[in-house]
């Protein structure tokens, strides 16, 4: 599900399967349940299995994707097979959908069907109060790398929480946002994003931003952006006003940013963060990256900023002051 390889070459009798997410999850899109798949209500283990009969995995596969055709994906779009197979009990059904794999899991009898990855109860979840404490390599200016997309709300959430942390510690270190795109050519309409155009349009006027202007500028339009305009991403209209207010209250020139992000200069700019996120491995937004090292900890401003400072060479005094752990942002991704 979290999956974000590069396909550029691929164009994106109703089951019996039931579903065991509430019923509200049947009205909105294939995508948007991929994004909150946090919110899906699991049965317990014990109905896992509730007919104890075992069904053939290739025909519960197509039943699978004819379920997600006939009922999830958005219309005139379609979900294909990539392939199946059995992990710890279940079936794992790999599709395809808008350029992504995406896992979804099915009990073996073929009656119950999950929209996210199952959760191994036997192993410590990094982060938790009983894993290792997280140490990044250190250096004399950390770089913190978190990779996002700008509509994601898990992405959006953790971007929220950094921005105090990037306000204590944005002059000790380096803080990059970075975006998980897939790049198909040299315009802006061949940008690939999971929740669509509008979401790699406001992708590339971010990363126009950042090169045109001071890191407190961007972080500052971020978080007024992800306030006022992230809830009226689908309509045009109404996100293309909220953006231009929010540019001019921190005084960035609308026109500067929106010609720059329908230039190709604003294309070579997400080819780096394109390249990136495939060099480090980059699978869902949000990520963080402390000099080079992937952070899978809690997401509260104390977490966070925990984990940057213990990437200094020589922590600055700022490090010292305590931030709240309360609040933290969901453990969800895109």
């Amino acid at each position: 599900m979290k999956k974000h390889k590069k396909q550029q070459d691929k164009v994106q009798d109703r089951s019996k399967i039931k579903i065991s997410i509430p019923n509200p999850w049947m009205l909105v899109s294939f995508i948007l349940a991929i994004a909150l798949a946090a919110v899906i209500i699991f049965k317990p283990v014990f109905l896992i299995n509730k007919t104890g009969n075992v069904a053939n995995p290739d025909d519960t596969a197509k039943k699978v994707i004819d379920f997600l055709n006939n009922n999830l994906v958005q219309p005139g779009s379609t979900a294909s097979l990539v392939s199946v197979e059995t992990e710890r009990g279940l079936y794992k059904i790999t599709t395809l959908y808008q350029g992504q794999k995406i896992p979804v899991y099915v009990t073996m009898d073929g009656t119950y069907l999950f929209v996210s990855t199952p959760i191994d109860i036997t192993e410590e979840i990094p982060g938790s109060s009983q894993s290792t404490t997280f140490d990044a390599p250190d250096k004399a200016k950390p770089d913190v790398e978190l990779y996002v997309m700008s509509f994601c709300p898990f992405g959006v959430q953790a971007e929220n929480t950094m921005k105090p942390v990037f306000d204590l510690l944005g002059s000790y270190a380096n803080f990059k946002i970075r975006f998980i795109v897939n790049v198909g050519g040299d315009t802006a309409d061949s940008i690939q994003s999971l929740h669509g155009s509008y979401e790699a349009m406001e992708d590339l006027r971010q990363i126009c931003i950042m090169k045109y202007y001071d890191a407190k500028t961007y972080w500052n339009y971020l978080a007024e952006f992800n306030e006022k305009c992230y809830s009226v991403g689908r309509d045009q209209d109404k996100l293309d006003e909220c953006w231009k207010a929010t540019a001019k209250k921190f005084s960035i020139d609308t026109n500067k940013i929106e010609t720059c992000s329908k230039s190709k200069e604003a294309i070579d700019l997400i080819k780096v963060d394109e390249q990136l996120t495939e060099k480090n491995g980059v699978t869902g937004s949000p990520t963080l990256i402390i000099n080079g090292k992937v952070y899978n900890g809690a997401r509260t401003q104390e977490a966070f900023k925990q984990a940057i400072c213990s990437g200094f060479t020589n922590p600055p005094a700022a490090c010292q002051t305590n931030m709240t752990q309360t609040a933290a942002a969901a453990s969800g991704s895109c």
